[in-house]
C-alpha cells in the first residue's frame, strides 16, 4: 500500500490521519509581534486559525501546547475565524478538564502585517488557570 503524501505540512498536534481541512499554522514567538498589554513577547506558541479550521483539530493543538508549556496564543482575523477559535477554546477546555486543570482566555487586538498590509487581528491568550 502506497503511503499517503499530501501537499500540506501538518502541525505537530494535528490528527495522525491525513486531514486536508486542518488548516492551522504554527509560528515561533519571535516573528516580531509584541504582546499588546506589556509590549513584551513571553514565550508561547502562536496558533493561527482560519474560518475553515476544524474546531476539534484546533482544540487538540491548543490542549497540546497548554500541556507542554502552559500557555498558547490563538490569532484570528475575521468573524468566521474568531468563531472557530472561540469554539476551539471551549472544546480544549473540555479536553484539559480530563487532566484536572482549567484554562482562562484573555482577548486583545493586535496589528499584523500580511502581504505588506497592516491588518487588525484578535489575539486570544490561553493559559492554565491558577489554582
Amino acid at each position: 500500500m502506497k503511503a499517503f503524501t499530501a501537499p500540506y505540512t501538518y502541525h505537530p498536534y494535528a490528527p495522525a490521519f491525513p486531514c486536508p481541512s486542518f488548516r492551522l499554522r504554527m509560528y515561533s514567538p519571535d516573528e516580531g509581534r509584541q504582546h499588546p498589554a506589556s509590549g513584551e513577547r513571553p514565550k508561547s506558541e502562536v496558533l493561527k486559525v482560519s474560518a475553515k479550521s476544524k474546531p476539534s483539530s484546533v482544540a487538540g493543538a491548543i490542549a497540546g501546547v497548554i500541556r507542554q508549556s502552559g500557555r498558547a496564543e490563538v490569532q484570528a482575523i475575521g468573524a468566521g475565524a474568531i468563531n472557530q477559535a472561540i469554539k476551539a477554546i471551549a472544546i480544549a477546555r473540555g479536553y484539559l478538564a480530563a487532566n484536572g486543570f482549567d484554562i482562562v482566555c484573555a482577548p486583545s487586538f493586535i496589528e499584523v502585517k500580511i502581504n505588506d498590509e497592516e491588518r487588525t487581528a484578535i489575539l486570544l491568550v490561553v493559559e492554565k488557570r491558577p489554582q
